[in-house]
């Protein structure tokens, strides 16, 4: 039977094919990443990216062709975690915007999509590289528009071209790039996103497909902040926690924005609103919820309302004995300052630390679980400062800040590129309060590549790199780029690492010990290492983080 075109109907039983497919799929995706490490994988951040988006459209019912684009595009921008969820995101973003006029989409207009959604992926990515999910994209919109020229009208046959295209250009990654082919595996940015075509694929050869989709769990980020189990329900201000998304269907401008605020604040705190084209987010604590979902109406429709009682929340986590607390205060309960920070953590040692030089807000994540850029925004809504640096310490999580950067409007943010806790360290004890913001991203920028950095954990599968075979449970030293050290005893492997980062200009070496490494074996590592070098100065801090038995850094 051929098919001419799809409605928006289609269209949204196409993306939630495509993010069930990824869900499971998911661990096969992480397993093909190069780097045998237990950290938030390729799968597990195109597949979160995906979810935040799926939930939005499962909502929807028979909905318009906008609505559908419109839930896809802010849904994945906002969840988007790691570089491949932001590249994911950006396709979504590039390919809805072509679509979201229309009410029947052909071929031509699915041709026409594909090359926007490369367009806008490419524009995301400050270095784009071949041989990763970029070129399967590309090679995807490539065959689409030769199908367009070539006549193709039955949307099934050209869905059915384009993937297989898609897959041909997904075998040969591994020539593209020399690590995939030393690891034996193709690119599992690439793998993630031929998975969800192959979903889509699913849904319009009329395949039966459960749609039910779970109840996000945590995601295993969060914002340090004090306890505030100590308070009495007598000190909340404000009793009702209040959230819900404005689907904007009459006049909304700036002005707009800052009148809602505005009479937000005179209704309740903790407010965060942010905007992204036609959707409106919006959290506050309030006595009233009616008056702000009233307020709210006057802008358009609502959806995602959610009300918690937080007298109640709180005498719960007393009972419970709760010790912590994963909400920061609220910008609205701090004074206004020209700057703050935020910073990507994990582990208390560490968190510690940099709350000791000057961050204002700790989004726990970082290696095990990359930070989405909803976790991003959420942290720059809690820091009430003119100008806000974030410190992303990983380079799969630069691009989720740099996407909140680009969602902020009323405050100035400043990505500062760091690649590692360590660089991030430096980086934040390089700012300069006299100088100006050019003058401390320079510094804090340069200063930082001054850091060599190691990190040692265990290999969670088999496989060669770096001219070193490595077995499942090996434990593995790692540098800047390339393992460095391989072997089965911790020790043994740090020091390795350490000695492959020393140069006669080394002066000093920091050693941040994990939650599974006692002091006394750290001090032990640190004093060999003094032996071997008399003339560098050693420092030994219990960063308390998982996985990762040691981070260090050598300057």
């Amino acid at each position: 039977m051929s098919m001419m075109t799809i409605d928006a109907a289609m269209v949204r039983k196409c993306f939630l094919s495509g993010a069930k497919r990824i869900e499971a799929n998911k661990e096969y995706i992480n397993e093909l990443n190069v780097f045998p490490v237990p950290d938030g994988d390729t799968g597990t951040n195109m597949t979160l990216t995906i979810m935040s988006a799926a939930k939005d459209v499962n909502t929807l019912e028979n909905p318009t062709m906008e609505q559908v684009c419109k839930a896809i595009s802010s849904g994945s921008l906002r969840g988007a975690r790691g570089n491949s969820g932001v590249i994911l995101s950006q396709l979504f973003r590039g390919f809805t915007k072509e679509l979201r006029e229309c009410d029947k989409v052909d071929v031509a207009l699915l041709a026409a999509a594909f090359e926007r959604a490369v367009e806008t992926a490419y524009k995301a990515v400050m270095k784009p590289k071949e041989g990763t999910i970029l070129t399967v994209a590309r090679g995807g919109a490539e065959r689409a528009r030769q199908l367009a020229e070539e006549g193709v009208e039955d949307i099934l046959v050209f869905a059915e071209e384009v993937v297989a295209h898609m897959k041909e250009v997904l075998d040969i990654t591994p020539e593209l790039l020399p690590v995939l082919k030393e690891a034996g595996v193709v690119d599992s940015g690439g793998q993630g996103l031929l998975t969800v075509m192959q979903g889509v694929l699913d849904a319009l050869n009329g395949k039966e497909i459960d749609f039910t989709l779970e109840t996000a769990s945590s995601t295993g980020t969060a914002a340090v902040g004090a306890a505030n189990d100590s308070i009495s329900t007598a000190d909340i201000k404000f009793g009702y926690c209040t959230e819900f998304i404005i689907m904007v269907e009459k006049h909304y401008d700036m002005d707009e924005e800052l009148k809602f605020k505005s009479y937000l604040e005179s209704i309740g705190d903790s407010i965060v609103v942010v905007s992204d084209e036609d959707i409106v987010k919006v959290h506050v604590h309030t006595n009233d919820p009616g008056l702000a979902i009233q307020k709210a109406l006057t802008y358009g429709s609502l959806t995602k309302m959610k009300i918690d009682n937080m007298r109640e929340e709180h005498n719960e986590r007393v009972i419970q004995g709760a010790s912590q607390s994963a909400e920061a205060t609220p910008a609205a309960d701090v004074p206004r300052k020209p700057v703050g920070f935020v910073t990507v953590s994990i582990g208390a040692g560490l968190n510690e630390i940099f709350k000791g030089i000057g961050a204002d807000y700790i989004i726990e994540g970082g290696q095990t679980m990359n930070p989405s850029t909803e976790d991003m925004l959420t942290a720059i809504s809690n820091v009430n400062a003119d100008t806000i640096y974030i410190l992303p310490n990983n380079s799969n999580i630069i691009l989720a800040a740099e996407q909140a950067m680009n969602l902020t409007k009323e405050k100035q943010i400043v990505v500062i590129p760091s690649k590692s806790v360590p660089q991030g360290i430096t980086a934040l004890i390089n700012y300069m309060p006299d100088k100006s913001v050019e003058e401390n991203t320079k510094r804090m920028t340069e200063e930082m590549q001054n850091v060599k950095t190691g990190q040692v954990t265990y290999a969670v599968r088999d496989t060669s790199m770096d001219g070193k075979e490595i077995k499942a449970g090996d434990i593995m030293g790692i540098g800047d780029k390339t393992i460095l050290s391989v072997g089965t005893d911790i020790s043994e492997v740090t020091f390795g690492l350490m000695e492959a980062l020393m140069d006669e200009d080394s002066e000093l070496v920091s050693l941040y010990y994990g939650e599974e490494v006692s002091e006394d074996d750290a001090n032990a590592l640190a004093d060999k290492l003094t032996e071997a070098y008399p003339d560098v100065d050693v420092e030994v801090h219990p960063g308390g983080q998982p996985i990762y038995y040691y981070v260090l850094s050598v300057e």
